[in-house]
């Protein structure tokens, strides 16, 4: 007679984490040479993960069909908190990302929205399959309605703080977990030749006419823009110096805790600088390997998920993660827009490791149901 079986770990997806965890721990505490102040960033990176690991066994015990009961109250309270942001958060680089809790450090809602989000589309894209099993155009359009909402209303939210960034993983993971849900194509079609035309217009006034480009969008918005734009004549004080860094550590590296030169984040959104210049292009190449395994055993998972709304929980994780990783690497080299993105599992922050952390029990649970679908199949 089959026993139901104990909860089973998931190692190639919990040891890459692990490895994740030194790398970042290691590379803070080389960033941290480089400030100006002692603010303990190692230390408190391995607090955090300390507490993350509490959070995926709460997770575990929970378990995803609970956590997608409750997605759309998850997603109301962080709606709520982003808005509490825009009249309560503390102004840090002029931004309002965070809520200042004392003695403990800073809260950013922004990056628990991104799992919230994988998960209420998920719902929302399960009950709407169950619903219609071949939907019409007009079923289709009335969906994407409701999606667009559900997407809008933390992203306008978000941009006021101001947060492109990651306003720009909300969108990426929304059209991601759409496409693999199957609906017609030409609907995607529609949306990037409307997203051509309004980037063509936008680009087109701030190179143009830039006095009318502040007067429709605002002097805040033009900074952003213009930020976003150094990239392409690879001009900044940050992107100059955190390229000399990378250059610097030559095939080897200049060795641990001896990067050579100074620039700002290093510890967050330039964290890739620090590692490339004390282990060098070999160094990097490693982690490049890793990185890519990850993605890739979490591919994998999701073809072998037998459940759909598991699919598409990987695919939003997936699409965010790569997306992360693709842009806090490119645009420490100089490839693509600075946006201050930062590098999933190892640059410094309590809430975006947090909520990484949750993910991963999030994912370990369906790698779990997996293995009891194969025993019991």
């Amino acid at each position: 007679m089959l026993t139901k079986k104990k909860f089973q770990l998931d190692f190639s997806i919990l040891l890459p984490i692990i490895l994740f965890a030194i790398i970042g721990i290691t590379s803070i505490n080389s960033a941290e040479s480089l400030l100006l102040e002692e603010n303990h960033y190692a230390l408190k990176q391995i607090i955090w993960y300390i507490i993350g690991s509490i959070g995926i066994i709460f997770v575990i015990i929970v378990g995803n069909k609970r956590i997608m009961k409750y997605s759309w109250y998850l997603y109301g309270l962080f709606v709520l908190l982003l808005l509490l942001l825009l009249f309560f958060g503390e102004p840090i680089h002029n931004s309002k990302c965070w809520f200042v809790i004392p003695k403990i450090g800073v809260f950013q809602p922004s990056e628990f929205m991104k799992i919230v989000l994988i998960l209420t589309l998920s719902n929302m894209i399960d009950k709407f399959q169950k619903k219609y099993s071949s939907p019409t155009l007009k079923e289709e359009f009335i969906f994407l309605i409701k999606v667009c909402i559900v997407v809008f209303i933390p992203s306008i939210l978000t941009f006021l703080q101001p947060d492109t960034g990651v306003v720009l993983i909300y969108l990426l993971i929304t059209l991601i977990m759409l496409f693999v849900s199957g609906i017609r194509y030409r609907w995607f079609l529609l949306l990037f030749s409307i997203c051509g035309i309004f980037l063509t217009t936008i680009l087109g006034l701030y190179f143009l006419n830039t006095d009318l480009f502040i007067d429709i969008f605002g002097t805040s918005f033009f900074l952003r823009v213009d930020r976003l734009l150094d990239w392409s004549s690879k001009s900044g004080y940050q992107l100059e110096r955190g390229m000399s860094a990378i250059g610097a550590g030559g095939l080897l590296g200049m060795g641990y805790n001896k990067t050579p030169i100074y620039f700002p984040e290093p510890q967050t959104d330039f964290i890739f600088a620090i590692f490339s210049s004390n282990f060098g292009f070999l160094g990097s190449i490693l982690l490049f390997g890793l990185l890519l395994y990850f993605d890739i055993r979490l591919i994998i998972l999701a073809l072998k998920s037998k459940n759909k709304t598991a699919k598409y929980i990987i695919s939003g994780i997936v699409a965010m993660l790569i997306y992360q990783q693709f842009q806090n690497i490119g645009m420490t080299y100089g490839v693509i827009p600075i946006t201050g993105i930062t590098l999933p599992f190892i640059s410094y922050g309590g809430s975006s490791l947090l909520s990484y952390m949750l993910m991963l029990g999030i994912l370990l649970n369906i790698a779990n149901e997996n293995k009891k679908n194969r025993v019991f199949s």
